[in-house]
């Protein structure tokens, strides 16, 4: 069980952090827009796993990116960005298929994507990616990967190879059925993947998509029952409340200043990560991660120029 108190303890590697999944462009309205009525959109490097593998570099520790573009301009651009953050890129495959794309509103609350989907859910199982695990403490994925075949069988090999060699795993579950196939909503999956992994961080909406309406309390009760061994659910202006199913504990959010919630949850995960290798405490690693996701609601894009994990730690007085 994961004690608050307690910190977490990982086998020498020399990669902190691999995220396996999407590696996509996201084109952001420059207007405050629900309704797509802007004629002006900016591409942003994007993909929840790949923002993480940013941010934590940025925060401090070393990540690995394993996910699939397209033989074409805008997956050299994300490849660029990747390596121009000294992160490697060993395990990025390009593929025979346009780079996936989001098409996304700049909202100050939950943003309303459009899904393009293409190159990312043709990522293979390939020795760069099993060498890739053995050497690393953490794995991180989302729904994306296991919404489409082949990936979703390069998923579930990670995730083997992940329990034989003692990763930390960890799933976001940002259920939405836009990314699944016609026909298959994906419920009954994603809810099955839960009791493979350690952590799930699903936001209310997540939560909501996968067992309707709820209180915070009965849907984190939801996650437990299916296998979870810590449930963090980030509830946007209302904080955080977490569970390890026996003490369950709120945060309070630390943003003072909304400008784009695109990636803040990805931000969350990072300063999370980042802590927990570094040695704090679950409780701390929570707060720490609430001010990395604080900090990065001030500015537009997923992916922002973060400062070192303890410079955040001074500027939010943690």
């Amino acid at each position: 069980m994961f004690t608050f108190d307690n910190k977490l303890e990982f086998h020498n590697k020399s990669n902190d952090i691999l995220t396996v999944g999407e590696l996509l462009i996201d084109m952001i309205s420059a207007d405050y827009d629900e309704d797509f009525e802007s004629n002006t959109y900016h591409k942003f490097f994007g993909g929840s796993p790949s923002n993480i593998a940013m941010n934590v570099k940025k925060l401090g520790i070393n990540s690995l990116v394993a996910s699939s573009v397209g033989k074409d301009g805008l997956g050299r651009f994300l490849i660029n960005h990747l390596e121009k953050s000294n992160i490697n890129t060993s395990c990025v495959q390009q593929v025979d298929y346009a780079t996936s794309m989001v098409l996304v509103t700049k909202s100050k609350n939950s943003p309303v994507p459009i899904f393009y989907r293409e190159a990312d859910y043709h990522l293979d199982y390939t020795p760069e990616l099993a060498d890739a695990i053995k050497n690393s403490k953490i794995i991180h994925f989302s729904c994306w990967p296991i919404s489409r075949m082949p990936v979703r069988d390069t998923i579930e090999k990670v995730i083997v190879e992940a329990r034989k060699n003692d990763l930390l795993v960890c799933f976001d579950p940002n259920y939405h059925p836009m990314i699944w196939e016609k026909g298959e909503d994906g419920l009954d999956y994603v809810k099955s993947i839960i009791s493979k992994v350690d952590i799930v961080k699903p936001s209310e909406d997540d939560a909501e998509r996968l067992f309707g309406r709820d209180t915070y309390e009965n849907q984190i009760e939801k996650f437990i029952e299916l296998g979870a061994k810590l449930v963090i659910m980030t509830l946007g202006k209302d904080g955080a409340i977490v569970s390890n199913g026996k003490e369950t504990i709120k945060l309070e959010t630390l943003a003072k200043e909304v400008v784009d919630t695109t990636g803040a949850g990805d931000a969350f995960w990072s300063g999370f990560y980042t802590a927990v290798v570094k040695g704090y405490p679950i409780q701390e690693a929570l707060k720490l991660g609430m001010a990395v996701s604080a900090y990065k609601l001030q500015y537009e894009g997923a992916v922002v120029n973060l400062p070192t994990l303890e410079i955040i730690k001074e500027l939010y007085e943690l």
